[in-house]
């Protein structure tokens, strides 16, 4: 018999000063059994981070990730279908990251865990002609306290200013600071 995930509920209150995004953020989320708590608030942070600035936009979804190899963590359609953001969390290969960048407008990883510095080193160069690709890497520690927040059903305040994260659930508080490995190239 299959394990079944397990359902997380989070609210988050965003308040993104760096994209003048304030808004608030209904999530369900299932835990698939392979996943850890850490990848999953590592999924609430990407959501944070990268929902669209406009209410007339189309939502950032959650999307199969670990149980569908060709769907990412998240992701954002247009109202045609047309595949606009691709989101993946972890340390994702060469090949996938040029097959999201060749199906989307833009496409984001949020690196963590101790191994990120060794996995970029051999994944930077055969990236680097990804123009549409942004990578960013969070501190295993900071990735190991925003899972300690987890619980199944979270009210987090996420507040962003000057490029640093700070996520609180109303007792604790975790201070992040993304560090950007990869930029999106300028169009």
């Amino acid at each position: 018999m299959a394990l079944k995930s397990t359902v997380y509920k989070a609210n988050l209150q965003v308040a993104d000063m760096d994209r003048s995004h304030y808004r608030d953020h209904a999530l369900t989320l299932a835990l698939h059994p392979s996943e850890t708590e850490e990848r999953l608030m590592m999924r609430v942070l990407a959501h944070a981070l990268q929902a669209p600035d406009d209410e007339t936009d189309t939502p950032l979804l959650q999307a199969r990730g670990l149980s569908d190899s060709d769907e990412p963590d998240l992701w954002q359609h247009d109202r045609t279908g047309a595949l606009l953001h691709w989101i993946e969390v972890g340390q994702p290969d060469e090949r996938r990251l040029a097959k999201a960048s060749g199906r989307s407008d833009r496409v984001t990883v949020y690196a963590y865990a101790a191994a990120v510095p060794v996995w970029w080193k051999g994944l930077a160069d055969k990236v680097a002609r990804l123009a549409n690709l942004a990578v960013w890497q969070i501190d295993p520690a900071a990735s190991q306290a925003l899972a300690a927040l987890a619980t199944r059903s979270m009210q987090l305040q996420v507040t962003v200013q000057d490029g640093i994260v700070w996520v609180g659930d109303g007792a604790h508080s975790v201070e992040i600071h993304p560090q950007a490995l990869k930029a999106v190239a300028a169009r």
